[in-house]
């Protein structure tokens, strides 16, 4: 898959001393927003820096937006920039496993115009199973300047949702637990079910059961109900789940996909938006 690079290949990039790479870890936990940087401060593959989740790649919640709201993308990008990082550098990022956390960091460097980014196949538990070098230094980087390209054709937000779908323009797809789809449990927000016209591929479904990501003819046939030319919508809770699914889509050819970026936690801050319960029809 195109957005992917294995721990070999990775290692043979350091191995050879290959300049250029900046490698990102982004191991989080949703009920421990802490427990991610104590990893990487434990150990971590070396040369690596860290992101979190909630405080750099994600914004302030206020009334609407959703849970994950996108970041001052200004600020990002100064971020970014400082850990190294200019339009020429190519850019591992790395979860515990194959989680959604480092494809939420691929999404949003996609986002603000940069190609050369990776997430790593089978992440740090996959570096350290193969017997791979770790280390608890912290490397300090040559900072660069990076300039924002937004691509402002790869999010969609709540009133764009709510017309295509309705005008069947558009296809939405709800990343989330099948439960959580059909509103038979809500464990995070007030209001259950899913946005109508929505929809269910669970994330995980990109996932074979080692945790591995399935092979790109096991995903087109998941994915062959979609046309590779229409738009395609993908959301979640908060805007990070569904992103293995648009990595997964991106990696197959469908080039008109977006993120709702705050998803359905977003949709439920406004009062007069119905939520759908059970299959949709």
């Amino acid at each position: 898959m195109g957005y992917l690079i294995s721990v070999d290949r990775l290692k043979n990039r350091l191995h050879n001393h290959l300049n250029n790479t900046v490698i990102i870890d982004v191991r989080f936990q949703l009920t421990d927003p802490d427990a991610g940087r104590k990893a990487y401060l434990q150990d971590h593959i070396p040369g690596a820096v860290f992101m979190d989740i909630e405080k750099d790649l994600s914004g302030k919640k206020g009334k609407h937006g959703g849970n994950h709201p996108l970041p001052d993308l200004t600020m990002l990008a100064g971020k970014v920039g400082k850990l190294g990082v200019d339009h020429d550098t190519t850019v591992v990022i790395y979860d515990a496993d194959n989680d959604m956390f480092a494809a939420r960091a691929w999404w949003l460097f996609h986002y603000m115009g940069h190609d050369k980014v990776y997430v790593l196949d089978g992440g740090y538990s996959g570096w350290k199973k193969t017997g791979n070098e770790t280390t608890t230094e912290v490397p300090t980087l040559t900072p660069k300047v990076f300039h924002l390209q937004l691509r402002d054709n790869q999010i969609a937000n709540m009133e764009e949702v709510k017309e295509k779908v309705t005008r069947n323009e558009a296809v939405l797809i709800d990343s989330r637990a099948r439960e959580r789809y059909l509103g038979d449990d809500e464990p995070m927000y007030a209001r259950a079910g899913h946005i109508p016209g929505a929809k269910n591929y669970f994330w995980k479904k990109v996932l074979d059961e080692n945790g591995s990501w399935k092979k790109k003819e096991v995903l087109e046939k998941q994915f062959a109900s979609f046309q590779k030319n229409e738009e395609i919508i993908v959301s979640c809770g908060s805007g990070i789940s569904a992103c293995p699914n648009i990595l997964a889509l991106k990696s197959l050819g469908y080039e008109n996909v977006k993120l709702y970026p705050g998803s359905f936690s977003d949709w439920i801050s406004y009062d007069e938006n119905e939520v759908a319960i059970g299959e949709d029809a």
